[in-house]
């Protein structure tokens, strides 16, 4: 059974539907005490990092996600909810839960010159290093789509998963221990990110490092 967060930064439906459709029951997690029913959770995420962390800790599932992520449940963070990971965020100046180091860091100016940001619409995706069972049966160069002014910058490079092009390459994709986090979005993907979401759901990305 798979738990999606809810508060009230993220497409759960269309994420709820999705799962559904990779045939994983499924249920909305909207208090702390519902994720002790989740096998794996799924936290999504679109807007500020400053409102997301607040919405999170104001109703106590920033805690109870720290525990059952740190006691080894699997976790996948879409957009915002992979930049929650991180250490800190230039967005609002916002510290993150710090389950993985690093800086949540937008576009820079003068990468700005040479593409829009938002990066809206669709891009490549590059599996890169760890977890490339997360991509199983998807081809080279696919494509994911985005929608997003920010990007994550782990300190480890070796946790990146997968890498983006736009101005200059990105982290799209990371994965720690049982963490998987994708700054795309697969439930708007197509059929590349439902087989994305089945990989994880299936957990054979979990052994590998």
């Amino acid at each position: 059974m798979t738990g999606i967060v809810n508060y009230g930064a993220g497409n759960i439906y269309s994420v709820l539907t999705a799962v559904r459709k990779c045939g994983e029951d499924a249920f909305i997690v909207e208090k702390a005490g519902d994720l002790s029913s989740a096998d794996s959770i799924i936290l999504p995420g679109v807007g500020a990092f400053g409102d997301g962390m607040n919405a999170l800790s104001g109703s106590g599932l920033k805690e109870a996600l720290v525990k059952s992520v740190s006691g080894g449940k699997p976790f996948l963070g879409i957009c915002l909810g992979m930049q929650l990971l991180f250490s800190h965020s230039d967005e609002g100046d916002c510290d993150g839960f710090g389950i993985i180091n690093g800086m949540v860091r937008r576009f820079s100016f003068q990468a700005a010159l040479s593409i829009k940001v938002p990066h809206m619409g669709w891009n490549v995706v590059e599996a890169a290093g760890p977890g490339r069972e997360l991509f199983a049966g998807i081809p080279s160069n696919s494509m994911f789509y985005f929608a997003h002014s920010f990007y994550a910058t782990p300190d480890d490079p070796g946790s990146i998963a997968g890498r983006t092009v736009y101005g200059h390459p990105f982290a799209s994709v990371v994965k720690i221990r049982n963490i998987a986090g994708v700054q795309f979005h697969p439930e708007k993907s197509g059929d590349w990110g439902l087989l994305f979401i089945k990989n994880f759901l299936e957990g054979k990305w979990l052994a590998s490092e």
